[in-house]
């Protein structure tokens, strides 16, 4: 059994695997060459042939223990019908969806016709992938993507969505329940193709009150494994909900979850003592600190490696690397959890 897998599955591996989240991006000379040819995000997104180049770049440079897909969150809500566009410099655009007339120009009947390019993204890498290396599917979580949806970009405090969620819980529940129905068969189709674990990130997630977290979070990421575990029983799943630090042991216990994200915030003492009996522990290196280097980077990883030894571990940042971040940083972080 591959490591990675091995680790989500709950054993103990020494050394742990490692992979980064963002590893496939613009801190690559590799992957900045296929960018300038490939035309616009999205189209790159779109192109299995240099979305799997990409996806399987970092693998042959730093020899990771899993590749994971090469797409973005916001692939859904475009393959539901929705205006996405990514403008340089500036982000994700997309025409905002804010009431139920909004929703019902929304549909999940051309979903796979859109998405049909990464399942076939996903079957090259599977081919090509190298011994010992699993492949990651993954998706956002429904929370994250409909913030994106209703704000029509990134947002600092995300105001339309939580007026819509906290204050019409009903109506932005019907939200929710489509992209828990479009997550999952997107998931499904991923397994399909070849991957063998899955991730759902809910980058989030942190900016809900407690209650709404457990609606709109925690429950749709629940519901979306148990669906997906329904139908492929053995396929591990990682949740990530960012910044829900004081929630991540209840989410941890959901039997359908195999491994739980930590971001950089949490203290891996913490999260061996409150999550490790339950779930996988993954993440929580900085990405600052991979940024900056020296011999702090060395002592950190280190430290996280000892606090989780004695369970299930992936080795992991906080949060996705940096463009910025210097190729020998990396290889550097590699060989001191390689040890």
């Amino acid at each position: 059994m591959k490591p990675l897998i091995q680790a989500l599955k709950g054993n103990r591996v020494d050394p742990p695997p490692i992979w980064l989240m963002r590893q496939a991006g613009r801190y690559l000379p590799e992957y900045r060459a296929v960018r300038e040819v490939a035309g616009g995000f999205l189209s790159l997104c779109y192109d299995p042939q240099k979305a799997a180049d990409v996806t399987l770049q970092p693998i042959r440079r730093f020899g990771f223990d899993a590749a994971i897909l090469f797409s973005d969150i916001l692939v859904i809500p475009n393959a539901l019908g929705q205006d996405v566009k990514f403008e340089t410099g500036e982000g994700p655009r997309l025409l905002p969806v804010r009431d139920a007339e909004g929703l019902a120009e929304l549909s999940m009947d051309n979903l796979h016709q859109s998405l049909a390019p990464i399942y076939e993204t996903v079957k090259r890498v599977s081919a090509d992938l190298p011994d010992g290396a699993a492949l990651i599917g993954f998706s956002g979580a429904p929370w994250t993507v409909a913030t994106y949806m209703v704000e029509g970009s990134s947002s600092r405090d995300y105001p339309n969505a939580k007026a819509w969620a906290l204050g019409n819980p009903d109506g932005f529940q019907r939200l929710v329940d489509l992209l828990i129905d479009a997550t999952t068969e997107y998931l499904l189709r991923q397994v399909v193709a070849g991957a063998e674990a899955l991730q759902l990130f809910d980058t989030w997630a942190g900016v809900l009150p407690k209650y709404a977290f457990e609606r709109f979070s925690a429950e749709p990421i629940c519901e979306i494994a148990r669906r997906v575990k329904a139908e492929h029983p053995d396929i591990p799943i990682i949740a990530f909900p960012r910044g829900a630090n004081l929630y991540l042991s209840e989410i941890a216990k959901a039997p359908e979850i195999d491994a739980i994200g930590i971001d950089y915030a949490v203290d891996p003492v913490w999260a061996a003592r409150e999550i490790q009996p339950h779930a996988t522990v993954q993440g929580n290196f900085d990405p600052i600190l991979l940024l900056a280097g020296g011999d702090q980077l060395e002592r950190r990883a280190v430290e996280i490696v000892e606090a989780l030894a004695e369970g299930a571990h992936v080795f992991n940042l906080g949060h996705g690397i940096l463009p910025q971040t210097p190729l020998e940083h990396v290889e550097r972080l590699i060989k001191a959890v390689r040890g």
